[in-house]
């Protein structure tokens, strides 16, 4: 932890690249492996054709697996010592694969969102924007003013990923000189290929933090830590001050 902690305050760029894991402590499930989301429910309900052919029956099944549970989550421990380590002026970005929006509730400023955001709907007709918190669900199919039907904000199955935020955590990555990756498997593509291209493109030092080996663990990983993300980050919030 001692190593950890003279990296932290010696990076020049120090990021964070972060997966489910890092939300389970706030009781949100990840979507996959034991106790996952598609256990209990079917991924084709964020298939965009699948959307866009059966937008009500998508509708009732996107509520129960991602407003109901996501919209009431708070930032853990996890969360907040990121919030703080930027606060301080050591972390100059995140890159998250998660939609639940907990970093910005924590206070971290610089975030991409690499696969969207629950906390906008955005119109499949004109684009228009809404704030999740400020529009009514209760219907069985969200509505624009334009008639159009309302769509969660973040990446369906089949849909690419935002250009600019593709570019933007791509650059952030080839900046980056220490990482942690939290809480992810490290097999979702094009998302985890921003540790690598950070360690071979620019020699990051990458620090893991997994409750199970991941795909970064043998051949990526300077440093392991199979532990909770809570109480890691916890450690660092004690040691660091």
């Amino acid at each position: 932890m001692k190593e950890i902690i003279d990296l932290i305050k010696n990076a020049k760029c120090l990021t964070a690249f972060t997966g489910a894991g890092i939300s389970v402590e706030s009781g949100i499930p990840p979507f996959r492996g034991a106790g996952g989301l598609w256990e209990k429910y079917d991924p084709k309900y964020i298939e965009i054709e699948f959307f866009y052919s059966h937008p009500k029956e998508s509708w009732a099944e996107m509520k129960k697996i991602f407003f109901n549970s996501m919209g009431v989550a708070k930032p853990n421990t996890a969360h907040k010592t990121l919030a703080k380590l930027e606060e301080m002026g050591f972390l100059k970005g995140i890159i998250t694969q998660n939609i639940d929006n907990l970093h910005q509730k924590a206070g971290n400023k610089k975030v991409l969102e690499y696969h969207g955001t629950i906390d906008t709907l955005v119109c499949t007709k004109c684009s228009k924007k809404y704030k999740t918190k400020d529009t009514d669900l209760t219907p069985d199919l969200p509505s624009c003013s334009c008639g159009g039907i309302l769509k969660p904000d973040f990446v369906f199955y089949g849909e690419g990923i935002n250009p600019q935020v593709y570019q933007e955590s791509l650059a952030l990555a080839l900046k980056t000189d220490v990482m942690f990756v939290v809480g992810t498997s490290g097999e979702v593509m094009p998302a985890c290929s921003l540790p690598m291209a950070a360690k071979q493109q620019n020699g990051a030092v990458i620090i893991e933090i997994n409750t199970l080996p991941s795909a970064y663990t043998a051949s990526l990983s300077d440093y392991y830590f199979e532990q909770k993300a809570g109480d890691f980050f916890g450690e660092i919030a004690k040691r660091i001050g």
